[in-house]
């Protein structure tokens, strides 16, 4: 299978990092949807990161549709969403809060680095950073609470998930969130950034 995708995208990069933490061989195609546009279409017509090249030919779109299918072909032990009722809801509660903090940081980004500045429309831009505020502010609890990780003792996709919303928004937008707002926060994401399977894959490698 190939992850078709560049790291500096939270949703490439987690869906790498998922696939080395369920011991499944994936081989990572760098390639940008802006600078190589032609060799991207011709993997996927919808230019939207990441993209999975199944073994035979089928592509997958969506980080989490992709990771759904990642799952299901994991042995029970690698995976990483639990399969316990509550367990599972616990995980996806802060996987879709972590997501948020993900759109909006990359939102911000678009308009931030795209958009002429005389065309920038402020109310949205503070709108944005009102919803990644309220985000972080969810999440900086359960990071103080982790031991070590946000549901216990194992890594979860909701672990994987949130470090990565985290690095990709400091390392996209330094200055968007004041990491000293969010000790606990900022003090997850360096453990998680340690860990081998993180390490593998950087999102500053590109």
């Amino acid at each position: 299978m190939q992850i078709v995708g560049m790291l500096d995208s939270p949703f490439v990069r987690r869906v790498a990092i998922s696939a080395a933490y369920m011991g499944l061989e994936c081989e990572h195609k760098s390639i940008s949807i802006l600078r190589q546009i032609e060799q991207f279409r011709g993997i996927s017509p919808l230019l939207r990161v990441p993209v999975l090249v199944c073994d035979d030919g089928d592509v997958l779109n969506d980080s989490g549709l992709i990771l759904d299918y990642l799952e299901s072909l994991a042995s029970p032990v690698r995976r990483l969403m639990p399969q316990a009722v509550e367990h599972r809801k616990a995980a996806m509660k802060l996987i879709g809060i972590a997501l948020i903090a993900c759109e909006k940081t990359v939102q911000h980004l678009y308009e931030t680095s795209l958009r002429p500045a005389d065309k920038q429309y402020e109310p949205w831009l503070e709108r944005v950073r009102s919803q990644l505020d309220a985000a972080w502010a969810l999440l900086e609890p359960a990071a103080a609470k982790a031991a070590p990780w946000l549901l216990g003792e194992s890594l979860t996709q909701a672990d994987v998930t949130l470090a990565v919303a985290w690095r990709f928004n400091q390392y996209a937008q330094p200055g968007l969130t004041d990491a000293s707002r969010y000790p606990a926060l900022a003090a997850f994401s360096a453990r998680a950034e340690a860990l081998p399977e993180f390490l593998a894959y950087p999102v500053d490698k590109e």
